[in-house]
């Protein structure tokens, strides 16, 4: 392993130097500050995580699933944007994972050691049955721990896509990912301290990853979330809404969709632009994998092509 005195994410940031002598407001303004550079450095790697999300689109089209390995930190934020994919983008829990050195119990509690095991990396990719058609992203900040570098061994091993994500450009996990992406947000405000600056860039790019996927995957239209699942009140209030705003129908229209829809706003959007009962809005989505737009689009060019016939 390198000396930690080489990681930029190691390094002491001569801008926040003598924080402990600072008030209140400047201490929050030096945190801004620095927090300001994170988009940026994200903005650069735009190319490199586009390419990413194509891999994703393009493992789970072909049955895979996107699975993210990190430790403290980096397996936090991981789990978490795993976690929000089902509720909205109704996808099913096992296609989205999360796995976090330690297991679970280090998600509220650092488990000593744990992330300093390749072998313990290996083994839960030995565990989640890896294969060639899922994808495999490992999250460090420094991009050395041990885990995440055995769990990216073992993935390519097993035919898996794998993508190492750091904020480290000279990072040595970067040897075990077919893709790559380095967002060097640099020395972060109180030094090694790397769920600041680092945690956020992680937290940003997951989330572009998880919903430019979903977006290519059929689970929006326009810009809405239409695949959201009504576990809820407020999420029952929130899918009428959908409905309401994509169709333009009045509020207790949508609710009646919403019902007749057997509370999935998909057909019911399709069914009211189609004027179509839910089975046909059913077969004509699944023709066109799950995209209202393809859908809807597929549906006015059919009736124009018997129109102009007729």
């Amino acid at each position: 392993m390198e000396n930690i005195k080489s990681l930029i994410t190691e390094q002491q940031n001569q801008r926040s130097s003598q924080i402990d002598r600072k008030t209140t407001t400047e201490i929050l303004e030096t945190i801004n500050e620095e927090d300001h550079l994170v988009p940026i450095k994200i903005k650069e790697e735009i190319p490199q995580i586009a390419l990413v999300v194509n891999e994703i689109v393009k493992s789970i089209n072909s049955g895979g699933r996107l699975i993210y390995v990190g430790a403290g930190t980096s397996g936090r934020i991981g789990k978490l944007d795993a976690s929000e994919c089902p509720p909205t983008y109704g996808t099913p829990p096992h296609l989205v994972q999360g796995i976090i050195a330690g297991g679970d119990q280090a998600v509220f509690q650092a488990v000593e050691g744990a992330e300093d095991s390749e072998e313990l990396g290996a083994l839960d990719m030995d565990q989640k049955d890896i294969s060639e058609q899922d994808i495999v992203i490992g999250i460090t900040a420094s991009g050395r721990a041990p885990y995440v570098i055995g769990a990216l061994k073992e993935a390519r091993k097993r035919g898996a896509k794998t993508v190492s994500f750091t904020c480290n450009a000279k990072a040595k996990l970067h040897e075990y990912g077919d893709l790559h992406i380095s967002i060097e947000v640099g020395p972060e405000v109180i030094s090694g301290s790397t769920r600041m600056k680092a945690g956020t860039a992680q937290k940003l790019v997951l989330n572009m990853l998880t919903t430019a996927a979903m977006i290519k995957l059929g689970k929006v239209y326009d810009n809405l979330m239409v695949d959201v699942q009504p576990l809820n009140k407020k999420l029952i209030d929130r899918a009428q809404h959908i409905i309401a705003i994509a169709t333009g129908c009045s509020k207790e229209e949508a609710q009646r969709l919403f019902k007749e829809s057997g509370e999935r706003p998909k057909l019911a959007i399709v069914m009211h632009h189609c004027q179509i009962d839910v089975q046909t809005a059913e077969s004509l989505l699944q023709k066109e994998s799950g995209s209202v737009h393809k859908a809807i689009r597929a549906y006015d060019n059919n009736m124009t092509m018997y129109k102009g016939g007729s």
